[in-house]
């Protein structure tokens, strides 16, 4: 499972980095701490799917872009 959480933060670093936001960008129109963002992409959390939906959505992608 640990793999799954690292595998999606790679993909949330990556379209972030695309994007060219921010990771406290990202934070604050998803809702959420800058750390808690931080955990993510490290794989260090698993989120809940309204998190992911809201990433999606700020990340201006579809869900299953993120999903490992």
């Amino acid at each position: 499972m640990k793999d799954l959480a690292v595998q999606f933060g790679r993909k949330i670093r990556a379209k972030r980095k695309i994007l060219g936001i921010s990771q406290d960008k990202m934070a604050l129109l998803a809702e959420m701490d800058r750390s808690y963002a931080g955990r993510i992409e490290r794989g260090e959390v698993n989120i809940t799917l309204e998190k992911v939906y809201q990433l999606a959505e700020v990340l201006e992608c579809d869900v299953k872009e993120l999903l490992p």
